[in-house]
């Protein structure tokens, strides 16, 4: 059987992304099927893996989620287990999550807890977003899996190993991409009166849009609409005919994520009229807040304040965004930070998360889980 550094180190090189994960799947469904199998079902949905390990006196069924896709960045750690995915990498510490998953289904194999565990490997996190389908689906179609509470991790470059972090109530923000394409008509710079400048059109709409939330939002709300790329145009004596903004919104309340939404089309509604153009609007990949259940992230803090080899924070918000508040937004869990101790960030093509998390986090989480069940 491979070591879990082996695992991780198998899966970092096999990145893909969302609902893309074929390779990730099949290793994984080969790792799970090397256990034991008497306590387990195994169910597959889209790229995504289901496991139940059946509890000795059942009571309740806990859950436990990791995300398995990567990101389209191309890697320059220069590991010599670096992807072997040209332009995609678990830059998001995603096969650390699923290393971690899997050792712990490892230890309730070995010795099962009395209540029912439930692990979801829940593809797409990054985009376009799996854990609102995810639940669905098991909601309709699989209903004797769907746990009674739920738990999940992300790596953290910024703590070292052995800290956990979490926090009752909002952890993580509402988050939502903006895509904006404004199509007028395309024409020679020297007969500007025969074109519709697209460009002149993206410039006065991402100034009006910037004015939302300094003018729309309540200041005690916190609230971010950041338009991060603007393209436009072709060369130099063209009037650009086709501009685009893209950019994204985040938010502590999802009400203030409605009302940003509503004054971004409000203002595309005014630049169709004031430029002749046309404004397509697409949201992307919207994802619920994270908020922890307050009894239960009270009682994980208790927990992991006594346990011997853990740092214990609570930590404050962040406008960080994550799909797994689409299980929280249903059942009772929460999300928790863990150091990986790392000098780059998540999302960094050089991110390389300290391996020595996982040796420590699924004794930890198992221990947890023990405790929560008796």
């Amino acid at each position: 059987m491979k070591t879990l550094q082996d695992i991780r180190r198998d899966l970092h090189r096999i990145p893909e992304l969302g609902f893309e994960e074929v390779k990730t799947q099949s290793y994984l469904l080969e790792q799970i099927r090397a256990l034991p199998q008497d306590r387990l079902t195994i169910i597959t949905w889209k790229t995504g893996i289901v496991v139940k390990v059946e509890g000795t006196e059942p009571t309740q069924t806990i859950g436990w989620r990791t995300d398995i896709d990567g990101l389209p960045i191309t890697e320059v750690t220069g590991l010599p287990f670096e992807s072997s995915h040209p332009g995609k990498m678990h830059a998001c510490g995603h096969d650390v999550h699923m290393t971690v998953a899997l050792g712990l289904l490892r230890k309730l194999v070995e010795n099962p807890i009395k209540d029912h565990v439930v692990i979801l490997f829940q593809p797409a996190e990054e985009s376009p977003g799996g854990a609102l389908p995810m639940r669905e689906w098991l909601k309709e179609e699989q209903t004797t899996l769907m746990p009674d509470k739920i738990f999940a991790f992300h790596v953290a470059p910024e703590y070292p190993v052995g800290t956990v972090a979490t926090r009752p109530g909002l952890l993580f923000a509402n988050t939502s991409e903006l895509f904006i394409d404004v199509i007028g008509k395309e024409g020679h710079a020297a007969f500007p009166h025969q074109a519709r400048d697209m460009s002149v059109a993206a410039a006065t709409l991402l100034l009006q849009l910037q004015t939302i939330v300094s003018r729309s939002i309540n200041p005690m709300d916190p609230a971010v609409l950041t338009i991060g790329k603007f393209t436009s145009g072709t060369v130099q004596n063209i009037i650009s005919g086709h501009a685009r903004l893209e950019g994204t919104i985040r938010t502590m309340d999802a009400d203030t994520m409605a009302i940003i939404k509503e004054k971004i089309e409000s203002f595309c509604r005014a630049t169709e009229i004031a430029f002749e153009c046309s404004v397509q609007i697409d949201y992307g990949s919207s994802y619920y807040q994270v908020k922890n259940d307050e009894l239960l992230a009270n009682e994980f803090l208790a927990y992991a304040v006594v346990h011997s080899a853990t740092n214990a924070i609570l930590c404050d918000a962040a406008m960080t965004g994550e799909d797994f508040g689409y299980f929280l937004q249903e059942i009772p869990g929460l999300l928790f930070w863990a150091g990986v101790n790392s000098s780059y960030g998540l999302h960094h093509p050089k991110l390389s998360p300290d391996e020595a998390v996982i040796d420590y986090l699924v004794p930890f989480i198992d221990a947890y889980f023990r405790k929560i069940s008796n």
